[in-house]
């Protein structure tokens, strides 16, 4: 995807990636973790704006600072350059709430023919992992380095 994103700026391990989204309400910190879970190479990609106090990251807040699609390129280049690391990576990823789990959905749907070149996408749909689909409502998405 040729698309507009953020510079990242990313720990050594490529875990933690840090950058500022600049738009109508001022500049704002944000934070896209890849949490190791108990399943091997089985990773939850986090995403959220940085709490100031914690330094962690908090995917409640609502920020609308005008640049959706910018950060949403700039998530999926954190993913590439994740999973160049770590190739055996399955990456987890859920909204905070439905309305977000449905933009992610739309914003997969958007670009799934350059998506698909690069990596394997499913879905969740009724418990089960499905291949991602247009049209398909799905609770949760999976993705994984071709």
């Amino acid at each position: 995807m040729n698309l507009p994103r953020y510079d990242l700026k990313a720990e050594k391990s490529l875990m933690v990636f840090e950058f500022v989204s600049d738009g109508p309400k001022g500049t704002i910190s944000k934070i896209i973790k890849f949490d190791e879970t108990a399943l091997k190479n089985f990773y939850n990609l986090a995403f959220g704006d940085k709490n100031p106090e914690t330094g962690f990251v908090d995917d409640e807040v609502v920020s609308n600072n005008g640049d959706r699609e910018k950060i949403l390129a700039t998530i999926v280049r954190s993913v590439i350059l994740f999973s160049e690391k770590e190739k055996d990576a399955w990456i987890y990823a859920i909204g905070s709430n439905e309305s977000r789990t449905r933009l992610y959905q739309m914003s997969i749907s958007k670009y799934l023919d350059e998506v698909e070149l690069n990596f394997h996408i499913f879905g969740l749909q009724n418990g089960e992992w499905v291949k991602f689909e247009k049209g398909v409502n799905y609770s949760a998405f999976l993705v994984k380095r071709k």
